[in-house]
């Protein structure tokens, strides 16, 4: 629709295909991996892990993105371009990681692996490479603990009766 309006109406447009981000002030039940895995880490709980963990996902941070976005909106490029980050993980590396930052030790409860859920989650960002001179800068494990303070005063305060 955006690219029949840049054509037939000479609109100045741009695609952004947004994969897998995460930052502070996410809501904790929206149902997302990692907002789950910080919110049972920090009470303590093991962490839900869907299937036997082995399918992958990459998180970009919400800074990295905003500033993807900043350069394509900045650019005249007006074909999607993916925002993402390709560095892929197995959910339960994953899962480490955010016990890493957390602190304890690492347990799971694995459930039922939906249907749906697909094996692999990665963008190919080369178009952003190459157009924007954009990739993500910041580790996982960095934007985690960008995550950890904001995570940690909400769950206590959702908890708190």
């Amino acid at each position: 629709l955006t690219m029949a309006y840049h054509r037939h109406h000479g609109l100045d447009t741009r695609i952004v295909r947004i994969f897998n981000t995460y930052g502070p002030r996410m809501r904790l039940d929206d149902g997302r991996v990692l907002p789950a895995f910080l919110t049972q880490a920090l009470r303590g709980e093991p962490l839900t892990v869907f299937g036997d963990g082995s399918q992958t996902r990459s998180f970009c941070f919400v800074d990295d993105l905003m500033e993807g976005i900043w350069r394509l909106f900045n650019s005249s490029e007006h074909y999607p371009v993916n925002l993402g980050n390709p560095r892929e993980m197995t959910i339960l590396e994953f899962a480490q990681k955010v016990v890493d930052v957390v602190g304890g030790q690492l347990q799971t409860e694995e459930r039922e692996l939906p249907e749906d859920d697909p094996k692999v989650r990665q963008p190919d960002i080369s178009k952003a490479t190459r157009l924007l001179d954009w990739e993500p800068s910041i580790q996982v494990e960095e934007g985690l603990g960008l995550c950890l303070d904001d995570f940690s005063r909400r769950t206590q305060s959702a908890d708190s009766p």
